[in-house]
């Protein structure tokens, strides 16, 4: 072996505390990279699997009411391959031991196909139980989420109300289905209070008097077709019969949500360890420029026993890899369980039919070369001290560095400033790069607390928005068919009711500027209370009289403004085309949508002056009989119950969110110890002389750590408000790079979170300095104060 392998592995050994921070850092970047990827390609790998094997379509429409020999028409569309007509419908469902009623999807489902396992297109997978039998009772499958959440069974019994009539439901087993990995209302996460059922498709007609009718079609295309050529097709051919607009599988609400969770997913796997990586470089150039200036009578003797300035270089490029390589390695190990125990969280919100955890190869690769990078760059500035020191110059001491008076005593405040607090400020405008790599570090610490963090605020937020200040209602029901608005006196006269506001939604197609939107218009009372629409800054807003409200996310996709008159179309029943001014848009955080007052948009609507929606208002304490004539009014069709969705989606995100801010909590602190730690003993390596002349000085033990640690102090009090405006910017970075056409979430911060954030990384600061301190009061003072003549 080698002189200089052997000078390496006594580097290391030497270095073993620092090099375990630095390769802690490298290894959490790492793993957050490798892990949140492979999580993103095993999810991804999986729903296209799932899509695939359960021939998931590529465009999907709904009608009112539409004849079924339209096949034959919608077959014949240029670019089509497979077409698939349904029958759908929402009702109540009567859970056993449930008080209050949930919703139910009700989808027919042709038997003889499913039993030949030829079901065409948005298949089944059976989960348990078996198929549905074409008997004297109805049986059913329902999905296998909403199964879980109520600990339904097959065998079990259920009462639904389909199109007015009570019926009683068997449950026979459990599937999933493609076009439902995500099943939601309004795209929220609520499988307690939302549920996909299947049952014979001729029962399903019969229930819902839609014989020789359907009113939700699905369309394979041909390989290679677009969908935008298609769709329009479509569009024409199902406009006379009250068409909600087809879509592409890219908006399909399950399929869109979870391309958006993955989309999300890649983002953090991206930023996130970009950020340790960068850290790790930071630490890396300090450390080894620090090395160097070490092993100056070293490197002299290397170059005259015949060593070449690449040799050395390489040399000191090899020390930070070795310590690059073993952070891979533990990063890698660490990635599997942050990799397995995110994907198990997955797990519970996309049921695919197989979800199994991998690492491709590339990853590895990626992850390896990336941390090499960083560790090259890192060491950069040694390399070029390396090269440039010549033989006889490094076997002299260092020449003092030139020091002249500081800011603060060029200003004539010598005398207003301590010895010690002097010395600090000396430091740090001595060695200002220094200085401003560990700042950034800490900070950049502070910062990734705080963007874990405040995920847990936005949600919060949220909920609040859209819980307490939208909907201020306790239950939302919708009926059957339009009823018309004296049936407001009818939700009144039922047990609890304090109040009750009908509104109305409909679907529309809005064009502005040779740009079209398909989304849905919501009619308002002027003076409603129970369900209104709110913006972000100015608070509830009041519906006018005349004209619409267009959400912020359609004003921007239509390029819309205030007094703009855009074109609507209503898309069922009379189907008119009306001009209405824009009179207000508003921030909304969901959905490009539209707002008008309920009198003026059943005028313009011209189909008479009927709601298919109620909020209602409902003393708590008279809430069980309630629910019970909830389950007796036939004309009601589903139920939102905000109460039970609260709760079922704050048991959720509080959990997922609970455990990712935990994890990013964990890497902040690791990388405040590295950072903090190095930093600590990068100083007392260069101020070990200085601080054992204090001692034999007479300074005590505590006074001298004070001397040392007070620098590291001002520099986590330099780097907290910086930390604190980084993390907000980061935040709104992984936003922005998150939105969707969507979904436009505010960056909401708390208070506690910032002090939260800067607490976590001061202590992680405090049991650095412990840890340092003990090194300084292990000085050997006659051994630090031998100095070479």
């Amino acid at each position: 072996m080698k002189a200089i392998h052997i000078k390496l592995w006594r580097d290391l050994k030497r270095l073993r505390a620092q090099v375990v921070t630095i390769a802690m850092v490298v290894a959490i970047g790492v793993a957050g990279f490798v892990g949140m990827f492979s999580v993103h390609q095993s999810l991804e790998g999986s729903r296209d699997h799932f899509y695939r094997d359960n021939r998931l379509a590529d465009v999907f429409a709904s009608v009112k009411r539409a004849p079924v020999h339209l096949r034959e028409r919608l077959a014949a569309l240029d670019g089509v391959a497979e077409v698939k007509l349904d029958v759908v419908f929402d009702a109540q469902i009567d859970l056993p031991g449930v008080l209050p009623p949930v919703t139910g999807r009700f989808i027919g489902l042709d038997l003889a196909r499913a039993h030949a396992s030829r079901q065409g297109l948005n298949a089944l997978t059976l989960k348990r139980g078996r198929w549905p039998e074409r008997d004297g009772t109805l049986e059913a499958l329902v999905s296998d989420r909403f199964a879980a959440a109520r600990g339904l069974n097959p065998g079990d019994t259920v009462h639904a109300i389909l199109n007015g009539k009570r019926e009683r439901v068997h449950l026979v087993g459990t599937a999933a289905s493609p076009e439902y990995v995500f099943a939601s209302q309004g795209g929220a996460p609520d499988d307690q209070s939302f549920g996909i059922w299947w049952i014979d498709s001729t029962r399903m007609t019969q229930a819902f008097d839609m014989q020789g009718a359907f009113n939700q079609v699905s369309l394979r295309l041909d390989a290679g077709q677009l969908v935008e050529r298609v769709l329009p097709q479509v569009d024409r051919l199902l406009e006379p019969y009250g068409a909600f607009g087809a879509t592409g599988r890219d908006k399909q609400l399950s399929a869109k949500i979870v391309s958006d969770e993955l989309a999300q997913l890649q983002v953090m796997g991206t930023v996130l360890p970009a950020i340790f990586l960068a850290v790790a470089m930071f630490i890396l150039n300090v450390v080894l420029s620090r090395q160097v200036a070490t092993q100056r009578s070293q490197i002299a003797a290397l170059k005259a026993l015949g060593y070449s300035d690449g040799a050395i270089a390489w040399h000191y490029i090899q020390l930070a890899l070795a310590i690059a390589g073993l952070g891979v390695a533990v990063g890698l190990a660490l990635s599997q369980l942050i990799g397995r125990g995110m994907l198990g969280l997955y797990d519970e919100v996309f049921r695919f039919n197989g979800l199994a955890y991998e690492t491709s190869v590339w990853l590895v690769v990626v992850s390896t070369l990336l941390a090499a990078a960083a560790a090259a760059a890192g060491t950069w500035n040694a390399i070029r001290a390396v090269v440039r020191l010549k033989p006889a110059q490094a076997m002299q001491p260092p020449a003092p560095p030139a020091y002249q008076p500081t800011l603060v005593e060029r200003l004539g405040l010598r005398r207003f400033v301590s010895t010690g607090a002097m010395m600090v400020i000396r430091n740090f405008e001595r060695r200002p790069l220094r200085a401003a790599f560990t700042v950034t570090g800490i900070a950049l610490a502070v910062a990734l607390q705080i963007s874990g963090a405040f995920w847990i605020d936005a949600i919060a937020h949220i909920v609040d928005v859209q819980f307490r200040q939208v909907q201020q209602g306790d239950v939302l029901v919708n009926f059957h068919r339009p009823v018309p608005l004296t049936v407001v006196q009818d939700l009144k006269r039922l047990p609890g009711v304090i109040d009750a506001e009908p509104y109305r939604t409909e679907p529309v197609r809005v064009r502005l500027h040779g740009r079209s939107e398909d989304t849905a218009l919501t009619g308002y009372r002027g003076d409603a209370q129970l369900m209104r629409v709110v913006d972000e800054t100015r608070g509830a807003v009041a519906m006018p009289s005349h004209g619409v409200v267009l959400s912020s996310l359609l004003a921007r996709a239509l390029g819309a403004r205030v007094g703009d008159r855009v074109e609507l179309q209503f898309r069922l029943w009379n189907q008119q085309r009306v001009e209405v001014p824009v009179v207000d848009i508003v921030h909304t955080m969901f959905g490009k949508l539209l707002y008008m007052n309920l009198d003026a948009m059943n005028a313009l609507a011209r189909d008479g002056h009927g709601v298919a929606d109620a909020a209602l208002q409902v003393d708590p304490l008279a809430m069980d009989a309630f629910w019970s004539a909830v389950k007796a009014a036939p004309v009601i069709s589903s139920v939102f119950d905000k109460a039970g969705s609260m709760e079922a989606f704050n048991k959720t995100t509080s959990r997922n969110m609970g455990v990712f801010s935990g994890i990013l909590t964990l890497f902040a602190v690791a990388m405040a110890v590295g950072i903090i730690y190095n930093a600590a003993r990068i100083a007392l390596s260069e101020r070990a002389w200085e601080l054992a002349s204090l001692r034999v000085l007479g300074m005590t033990r505590a006074e001298v750590s004070v001397l040392l640690l007070a620098e590291l102090g001002a520099e986590l009090l330099v780097a907290l408000p910086i930390g604190a405006l980084t993390g907000w910017g980061l935040a709104s970075l992984m936003m922005r790079l998150m939105a969707s056409d969507s979904i436009d979430f505010p960056v909401v911060i708390e208070p506690s979170t910032y002090a939260s954030a800067a607490l976590i990384v001061l202590a992680a600061g405090v049991v650095s300095a412990l840890l340092v301190r003990r090194q300084i009061d292990r000085l050997d003072l006659v051994s630090v104060l031998k100095v070479r003549e």
